[in-house]
């Protein structure tokens, strides 16, 4: 089969679009509820943070974005800086990290769809039988919008967001006539107070709506003016989420009957919780719409990642990691079809019964596998400030010195905050995964050639996990609690500052950036 090339088809707003589609998708849904629970009225601070969070990570990913457009951008940069060992590592967390978004989303579209085909879903929020059928043939149709062209994808993208976006804005205007104002009074959240706060950061799903924020890095190589567009898409996207969220945290707080609170925020329950309240508060029309909209907004996510999670396995055999017909692009579609179809079963996989079955198990373990990849951007863009400070930046980040590390703090706190259970399944799998890497480079000069300096630029890394696990079992997320709060914050973001800078020093004293067109090594600039 023949190479072809990644197509250059997206414009400014496609780039938008995609990652407004990917932030406004079973997050608006369930969200504020599960921000209600854990911090009560305080909730929408939780989505300042998260999105303050996520803003810092992508500034620095802009920079990146600008400078070096990529496919699957996010996996390939640790690699260019600090060796093979990051960037596998890297690699197979961004896997996981992005089929689950897939089946977190599909999930989401049968536990609404179960409001009214009851035979989808057990009792306990679970699927039947029937209900995992409809959720593989959902990942299907995703499968075969992406199949055929990044253009056709992009526009139907672009039009499904918008409607995405408008369901929302109504819900918005139908609740501010319904406000309680005592609402704002009413505490008995679980935990509640600050550590439920932060606790809300990551396990309510709201730094987990924010995750689209990546999808212009990973479109980049397809986007028609990568170097100016990808900063913006980023900006654009982020703000519009935060703005939308947080006004849809308020007035879910403000329009619950203060009837259903009378035992606190904590003991509020609802399946689905926007149709629930409106159907409570007699907006029958609008609870059809939502119901609608449940399936339009997380399948238009679904959508995204899917397309996200075969641009992450094209990149991530592009380094070499993982079998070469994944890097193979179709020459007529301009496709990695073979990384497509990959991309499918995983996601697949991801619906299978499991501890994380239900939507908002699902989502600390997404949370904390996207952002145990997301702290190698702020080390990779320090290193290469570093080391190749002559490179081309059409967008370069002001107070780097001071964003990169805040960033870096933020990407460790999030990871922590998603608990001790979680941490330790995708941690032991990280470092398991080490035995496929060490296969793929058995027969490989170069990587062999390049193995003690690659160990040694990945030794803070092995540290980061080990320091993530360790305090995670020790603190009060999920852990023993020997080290209470808010100290055990604390002292993971002194630890997370230390490692970064560790970390920026560890990477390679000369970069080996490819070239995007032939994926041929090219000389660092500086």
């Amino acid at each position: 089969m023949s190479q072809g090339k990644l197509k250059k088809k997206l414009n400014i707003w496609d780039l938008t679009f995609l990652g407004i589609g990917s932030i406004i998708g079973s997050g608006w849904l369930y969200a504020a509820l599960n921000g209600a629970t854990y911090a009560g009225p305080f909730a929408w601070i939780s989505w300042i943070l998260g999105a303050i969070a996520i803003i810092l990570i992508g500034m620095v990913y802009a920079e990146l974005g600008a400078a070096l457009p990529r496919a699957g951008g996010f996996v390939r940069y640790p690699d260019y800086t600090h060796g093979s060992v990051v960037g596998y590592m890297i690699g197979f967390a961004s896997v996981l990290a992005y089929s689950s978004v897939i089946g977190v989303e599909v999930e989401a579209v049968r536990g609404y769809a179960q409001t009214w085909w009851p035979a989808l879903g057990h009792a306990d929020g679970t699927p039947t039988g029937l209900g995992l059928l409809i959720q593989i043939v959902l990942i299907f149709v995703f499968f075969l919008l992406n199949y055929w062209s990044v253009n056709i994808f992009g526009k139907i993208n672009t039009v499904v967001t918008i409607f995405k976006f408008v369901v929302p804005l109504l819900t918005v205007i139908a609740l501010l006539f319904f406000i309680h104002p005592g609402n704002f009074t009413i505490t008995k959240a679980n935990p509640g107070g600050i550590h439920g706060v932060f606790k809300a950061v990551a396990g309510a799903g709201i730094v987990f709506s924010f995750l689209g924020f990546r999808q212009a890095i990973d479109f980049a190589a397809e986007a028609k003016n990568p170097r100016k567009d990808v900063p913006r898409a980023i900006i654009y996207a982020v703000i519009t989420g935060l703005v939308l969220y947080v006004i849809l945290q308020l007035v879910f707080i403000g329009a619950v009957p203060p009837e259903k609170l009378a035992h606190g925020w904590a003991s509020l329950k609802f399946s689905s919780p926007f149709a629930n309240l409106l159907g409570a508060l007699g907006i029958s029309w609008l609870v059809s719409l939502i119901l609608f909209d449940a399936v339009i907004s997380p399948a238009g996510t679904g959508n995204i990642f899917l397309a996200g999670t075969a641009r992450v396995l094209f990149a991530w055999a592009k380094n070499g990691y993982f079998y070469s017909i994944f890097q193979k692009v179709d020459p007529r579609s301009g496709l990695p079809r073979a990384a497509l179809w990959l991309t499918f079963i995983l996601a697949a996989l991801w619906t299978l019964p499991s501890q994380f079955q239900v939507w908002g198990g699902l989502i600390n373990a997404v949370t904390s596998a996207f952002v145990l990849t997301y702290m190698t951007g702020p080390i990779s863009a320090g290193s290469l400030r570093k080391t190749s400070p002559d490179l081309e930046r059409p967008f370069k980040l002001k107070a780097m010195s001071v964003i990169s590390p805040l960033a870096f703090i933020a990407a460790a706190l999030i990871a922590f905050w998603s608990g001790f259970n979680v941490n330790l399944i995708l941690i032991s799998l990280i470092f398991a995964s080490l035995i496929l890497y060490f296969a793929f480079i058995d027969n490989n000069k170069r990587f062999k050639k390049n193995l003690k300096e690659d160990l040694l630029s990945s030794i803070w890394m092995f540290v980061y996990y080990i320091m993530i696990f360790v305090f995670s079992f020790l603190g009060t997320f999920g852990g023993k609690g020997i080290i209470p709060a808010p100290w055990d914050t604390i002292i993971v973001a002194a630890c997370a500052l230390g490692i970064y800078y560790w970390g920026v020093h560890s990477g390679l004293k000369k970069p080996r950036i490819t070239s995007d067109k032939e994926d041929e090594e090219v000389k660092a600039v500086g």
